[in-house]
């Protein structure tokens, strides 16, 4: 197993799951209202668990990639992204299913989660996947799987996060022993190994 691949695919499920709330008929509000439930149960369990074992690691590995400076910045930006779906999905909770006013809060969290999801897939994911082990991203994918399934039936309470002060709460930990992952042959030493084969 790999988190960042358990993340992605997650994130597909997600998609799906708003997909498939668009096509519901909009009179079938018990259908409606069980739909979103399942699918906000998923997104929180799902941004607990990335905020309990992925940002931590990322935090004290990653470097930065695509067009975050670094992984400071990724996980600030990932916080306020789960602040904000959190918040659209309280709203929707606090309004009549199939309403004006629930739709407008299930359209802002897909269109927050869909922005927060294309971000962490061209930063965040592929800064871990260059710098973290394979044997941490099996070990994280554990703990997350192990966490959404505990939840899975009634999810964890939403509960907003400072990004600020979560970033400097975890980049000051070292990283686990084994978390780097192991450089590649340099530029030099493959030259110096393909001369001596000649």
């Amino acid at each position: 197993m790999d988190i960042t691949e358990i993340i992605q695919q997650q994130h597909d499920e997600q998609r799906r799951g708003f997909a498939m709330l668009e096509e519901w008929p909009r009179d079938d509000t018990d259908g409606l209202a069980a739909m979103w439930r399942r699918l906000a149960i998923l997104l929180e369990n799902h941004a607990e668990a990335e905020e309990r074992y992925f940002y931590p690691e990322l935090l004290k590995l990653g470097t930065g990639a695509a067009d975050a400076p670094d992984a400071e910045d990724e996980t600030d930006d990932a916080l306020h992204d789960h602040n904000n779906i959190r918040k659209a999905i309280r709203r929707a909770d606090r309004a009549k299913t199939g309403s004006e006013e629930w739709w407008t809060a299930v359209i802002d969290c897909n269109v927050y989660n869909s922005r927060h999801m294309g971000e962490e897939e061209r930063q965040d994911l592929a800064d871990f996947r260059q710098q973290a082990s394979l044997q941490l991203r099996h070990d994280i994918a554990i703990k997350f799987l192990r966490l959404e399934a505990m939840q899975a039936a009634s999810g964890v309470k939403p509960t907003d996060k400072d990004p600020k002060e979560y970033v400097s709460d975890h980049e000051q930990d070292g990283p686990v022993p084994d978390a780097k992952k192991s450089p590649g042959p340099t530029s030099q030493s493959k030259m110096a190994g393909d001369a001596a084969s000649e």
